[in-house]
């Protein structure tokens, strides 16, 4: 094999991946996604190598129900970003295709802007199952573009299921964008949802939905109002915006930089972030030993009489879960 078809070292890809090489980044991203044991070893060693050059970069979750107009807004929002002198990951968790696994929505193709931006870098990934539509190395991923240079991850979620949780875990401010016309959508919005938000911004506000979207910021502010804020250093503001028309959005991100501010200051944002590793810790143990369940063969072969037998009633749930993780060493 030829010397440029081998592998490089992992002290060779991280240099080259700080140093802004984007093929490196795609490179090292694709590591830290594979399922291959010796993969996730060497994803893990090149982690530590980047892990002094990681944690500055504004982490920002953006959720909204699909139609919203997700992509718009943060391929202008991003724009605005890299204009400004940003370097903006966008990190697009897709659903999965049942029948590929792939990513099924192209995110590249609706963030037309950015896509062709030198200091942009959008990595739509799989959901592939996991839980809440969250990919499972979307936080590696998060690491590597920010010891890449990248100071603004953008985090897009499927807005469907419990990703919206997974997402406010890994990030430092999580933005729910909403539609015009609040009335019948308010009675439908999932109050955790509303929970989590940091700042909820009504798309669509130009033209003809101005009005509406007026309307429907006042309902948001009311339904916030009924709840505790997460946080005593900040009660969510309800904004207005059109990411297609390029309308409040440098007001929009004002409020996210503030917040940040805010929460430097009185040590909250140190203290989350300490809170979501030890998250993470636990989301990555829950991997790995599901992982190890998937990975063996004997209990695989018999999973599948497990379950009709639990199917059946002939065995309850408990019993098959306690067969299981005995026969895994786990119980």
């Amino acid at each position: 094999m030829s010397a440029t078809r081998e592998p490089a070292s992992l002290e060779a890809l991280a240099d080259a991946l700080i140093a802004g090489d984007r093929a490196a980044l795609a490179r090292a991203i694709t590591l830290v996604e594979s399922k291959r044991a010796d993969h996730r070893a060497q994803a893990r060693d090149l982690l530590q190598i980047l892990l002094p050059r990681t944690g500055q970069a504004m982490r920002v979750g953006v959720t909204g129900v699909p139609g919203v107009g997700k992509s718009t807004t943060i391929d202008m929002l991003g724009s605005n970003l890299t204009a400004a002198g940003h370097k903006v990951a966008v990190l697009a968790v897709d659903p999965s295709s049942s029948r590929t696994g792939g990513s099924i929505l192209g995110d590249k193709t609706r963030m037309q802007q950015l896509a062709v931006d030198r200091n942009a870098f959008i990595r739509p990934s799989p959901s592939s199952g996991t839980l809440g539509g969250v990919a499972s190395r979307t936080r590696e991923t998060m690491l590597l573009c920010e010891a890449a240079g990248f100071d603004v991850i953008l985090v897009e979620t499927v807005g469907i299921g419990q990703s919206e949780t997974a997402v406010a875990d890994m990030t430092d401010f999580f933005l729910v964008l909403m539609l015009p016309g609040a009335g019948d959508e308010l009675q439908g919005i999932k109050k955790g949802v509303l929970e989590l938000a940091d700042m909820i911004a009504v798309n669509k506000a130009d033209g003809d939905g101005a009005n509406r979207a007026r309307a429907a910021a006042a309902e948001y502010r009311a339904a916030l109002h009924i709840l505790a804020p997460a946080s005593p250093n900040w009660s969510p503001p309800v904004v207005m915006i059109s990411g297609l028309a390029n309308q409040g959005l440098k007001e929009m991100w004002e409020k996210i930089v503030e917040h940040r501010t805010r929460f430097m200051a009185t040590g909250e944002f140190t203290a989350r972030r300490r809170a979501q590793d030890v998250k993470w810790m636990w989301a990555m143990i829950e991997d790995r030993l599901m992982g190890r369940l998937r990975d063996d063969r004997t209990l695989r072969a018999r999973l599948p009489e497990i379950e009709q037998a639990v199917a059946d009633g002939t065995l309850t749930a408990t019993a098959a879960a306690e067969d299981v993780l005995t026969h895994a060493g786990l119980a």
